[in-house]
């Protein structure tokens, strides 16, 4: 039986941390347009090498007029959040404070370390992007040192699990059982974060990222909270509660794109989530809309550097939709359902294990 106090300790932060990101922005977004933190130059290469023409005609206004670092709303929403609800049993005696704080050493310490040092991260990569002056990075962090540093935070994050966290180094198989790995578990839950990291790339249309992730995180909230993993559960939903505030001012048109500083820290600190759950085996299925457009890029660069050829008529598979007619909301509602859909299945099976 579900204790209410429980359901109020879940819900009161995430209901502060959408409160926190709506009274931020205002501040947030006069700094990003007086100071003009956008693209001065369009990209001109794809990933795969190429110019970028059918990408250029759809969005080359928008994204040399629209600010970058509008995940800052997320994960400084979620940080204060986190450390008002620390501090408030210091502050006061009232009972209720105490059952409110949610930062732990066995369950939230390691993705709020996670979600802020790739957001810092992905700050940084923005903060060259602004600065660049075109290609497909425009000045940005090369991919293969983005690629680098998210695996060391994932080398961390394995250790910690192994050497401070006992109890972590299995994962669970349904139907099967458990499968222990050992000295293979710091590889292997590096291997995975490098994978959903990847699945970043889908943030590229108003309103597309932050409502797939918003879902991703919600999936993972109940699935923690059907563990008992409560603090789990309310750092998931403080999180969306950020995404959401952040969510009100990027549906169309965007006032801000959410851009690395977001992105990275989200998909990072969703992993780190999964293996605290043993839920890691769904995880593919739950964000299965990051690992399609993720795919959709490694199977374009595959085509055109092997075969010559495209196999979309332009990647991450949101765009190639964008590109056959479909108009950018339309795009991005149908990938909130589809992404609905998948976190419900991937939750239903978790719940199973």
């Amino acid at each position: 039986m579900l204790e209410s106090a429980d359901i109020i300790k879940v819900f009161i932060p995430a209901l502060s941390a959408f409160m926190v990101g709506i009274l931020c922005t205002p501040a947030l977004t006069s700094f990003l347009y007086k100071n003009k933190v956008w693209k001065k130059v369009a990209r001109t290469q794809g990933l795969g090498g190429g110019l970028t023409p059918i990408f250029n005609k759809l969005h080359k206004e928008k994204e040399v007029g629209t600010p970058r670092m509008g995940g800052v709303i997320i994960w400084f929403s979620a940080l204060v959040t986190t450390i008002l609800f620390a501090l408030l049993p210091y502050v006061t005696s009232y009972d209720l404070f105490e059952k409110l704080n949610f930062l732990s050493r066995d369950q939230t310490w390691l993705p709020l370390f996670t979600l802020l040092v790739a957001s810092l991260l992905g700050l940084i990569d923005d903060y060259l992007v602004v600065k660049g002056n075109g290609g497909y990075i425009a000045g940005g962090l090369p991919l293969w040192m983005r690629i680098g540093v998210v695996g060391l935070i994932g080398v961390v994050g394995g250790w910690w699990f192994q050497y401070k966290l006992d109890g972590f180094t299995d994962i669970v198989i349904p139907f099967w059982g458990t499968l222990e790995l050992g000295y293979l578990f710091i590889p292997f839950f590096t291997i995975i974060m490098i994978a959903l990291f990847s699945g970043g790339v889908i943030d590229g249309i108003d309103g597309l990222s932050g409502g797939v992730m918003a879902s991703i995180f919600s999936s993972y909230a109940v699935i923690a909270f059907a563990q008992d993993q409560i603090n789990i559960a309310t750092f998931c939903t403080v999180v969306v509660g950020g995404i959401l505030a952040f969510l009100w001012f990027n549906i169309p048109p965007a006032r801000f794109y959410m851009s690395e500083t977001g992105m990275l820290g989200l998909t990072t600190t969703i992993t780190v989530i999964a293996f605290l759950t043993k839920a890691v085996i769904v995880l593919p299925l739950i964000a299965l809309p990051l690992i399609l457009s993720s795919l959709s890029v490694i199977i374009q660069i595959f085509y055109k550097k092997v075969l010559g050829r495209k196999f979309f008529k332009v990647a991450p598979l949101h765009h190639h939709f964008e590109a056959i007619g479909w108009p950018g909301y339309k795009v991005t509602m149908r990938a909130w359902i589809f992404s609905i859909v998948c976190s419900v299945a991937g939750t239903i099976v978790a719940l199973m294990l």
